[in-house]
């Protein structure tokens, strides 16, 4: 029986997503208190959305588990809360749709990543980078175009054994915050799917341009390289967040999981 888990975690003790011996992570504390809750003789294996590394957190992961027949789950999610450490939340756990995977079958995942150049509130530091240069946000956003659509980012990724680069990103829009997050700029990134580091590579390249370190030339030479850009800068991850993952119709769930296990290559681009 397969079960779809809503989850929202604190990314800043835990060792990012995937399980690794002798470290802290998300999938191995969730999975360890399944597992004792119905006393399994071994953990299921959670499977998600989009692994997130060291430091990031989420507000919309989204997993799956395949459990033994004749379990009851819609109690899960009520269980799961009052022993879970308080950096980590299970808000829901439902039996999945036919055909539902919960990373092959997205079609997209957003994320935001927050920067200030001016000190914010002790409550929001968690989540929020301190950028210590002055930022033109229209520079930034002037990247955008030349990043937007099927390409292959190898320049702004930590490639993989046997992965693909090749991403079509949908939205990069830096925008400043309102209200508590008056002082913070708010990036917004949208792709079908994400390479390792990605993100955080995006957005400074980003800030390199806003900064002034860079231009737009730059921008474009680097992403034509392909090898990873050696000038380029990972920001940290303690400003990324994972914000949601979106999915298809319901009927086409299975139809987008078979789509997304298939390779890209250079052809396409």
């Amino acid at each position: 029986m397969r079960a779809r888990f809503d989850i929202g975690y604190d990314g800043a003790a835990f060792h990012g997503w995937a399980t690794q011996p002798g470290y802290r992570t998300v999938q191995q504390t969730i999975e360890e208190w399944i597992a004792t809750i119905y006393r399994l003789p071994e953990r299921p294996e959670l499977v998600c959305a989009g692994r997130t590394d060291a430091g990031v957190h989420a507000r919309g992961q989204v997993a799956h588990c395949d459990l033994p027949e004749g379990l009851e789950v819609d109690d899960l999610a009520r269980r799961l809360a009052k022993v879970l450490p308080r950096d980590v939340i299970v808000r829901s756990v439902v039996p999945a749709l036919p055909g539902f995977h919960a990373r092959f079958s997205a079609v997209w995942r957003r994320y935001t990543y927050r920067l200030s150049t001016r000190p914010v509130e002790p409550v929001l530091r968690g989540m929020v980078v301190n950028v210590r240069k002055k930022l033109d946000i229209e520079a930034m956003n002037a990247c955008a175009p030349h990043l937007l659509g099927l390409r292959d980012f190898t320049a702004f990724c930590r490639r993989r054994d046997g992965a693909t680069t090749i991403r079509t990103l949908t939205r990069l829009h830096a925008t400043m915050g309102t209200g508590d997050w008056e002082n913070v700029m708010e990036i917004d990134v949208r792709a079908d799917a994400f390479c390792h580091s990605m993100v955080r590579s995006l957005v400074g390249a980003m800030v390199a341009v806003g900064s002034g370190r860079h231009d737009l030339d730059w921008l474009a030479t680097a992403l034509a390289t392909p090898a990873r850009a050696s000038d380029s800068m990972v920001m940290p991850a303690k400003g990324l967040v994972l914000e949601e993952v979106g999915y298809p119709s319901d009927d086409q769930l299975a139809a987008r999981a078979i789509e997304s296990r298939r390779r890209r290559d250079e052809e396409e681009l």
